[in-house]
């Protein structure tokens, strides 16, 4: 189902909908994030994207319990915005052969998923809120506040930890 799709009919599809993109997105990160940790070389890159590695496993639960709390199965609706995302950090990561250069792509890769995130979960809060789904606001809360924090210790690496200063040196 594409976002603007004959099958969303009311703002509830459109809820579910999101709730299927962010879920799919999940999905794909998961899959992503192991080969961005092979790549990193800076200790806290690695170490940051291997604590969000299961930050995102908890996300997914959540949005487990959020689909549940709605009465319908997990699934994820194909989300070219987070594939073109991927595609392009794999594509990009893969022309850089300096490893501290590879190390600020991949910090710029990163915050390009965070952002998509937090744009996702600040939205699918807001829908749930305005249809009375309480019951799963504090799930998506979490979630989102979990892409917040990680956006945050992103700019830390790539700025207070020397990720961007190396890169340019």
């Amino acid at each position: 189902m594409d976002i603007f799709t004959k099958d969303i009919k009311s703002m509830e599809d459109l809820l579910i909908h999101g709730l299927e993109d962010v879920y799919y997105a999940e999905q794909q990160i998961l899959k992503s994030l192991p080969k961005m940790i092979n790549k990193a070389t800076n200790r806290d890159l690695a170490t940051g994207l291997k604590n969000h590695l299961e930050e995102t496993k908890n996300q997914v639960e959540r949005l487990d319990k959020v689909f549940a709390k709605l009465g319908k199965q997990p699934s994820g609706a194909k989300c070219p915005a987070i594939d073109g995302i991927i595609e392009e950090a794999d594509e990009t990561a893969s022309e850089i052969e300096d490893k501290a250069v590879l190390d600020a792509a991949l910090v710029a890769a990163a915050h390009a998923v965070e952002h998509y995130e937090i744009c996702r979960y600040g939205t699918l809060i807001a829908w749930a809120e305005q249809l009375g789904h309480e019951e799963i606001v504090r799930f998506l809360t979490t979630n989102l506040n979990e892409e917040k924090a990680a956006n945050t210790k992103l700019n830390t690496v790539a700025l207070r930890k020397g990720v961007n200063a190396k890169a340019s040196a």
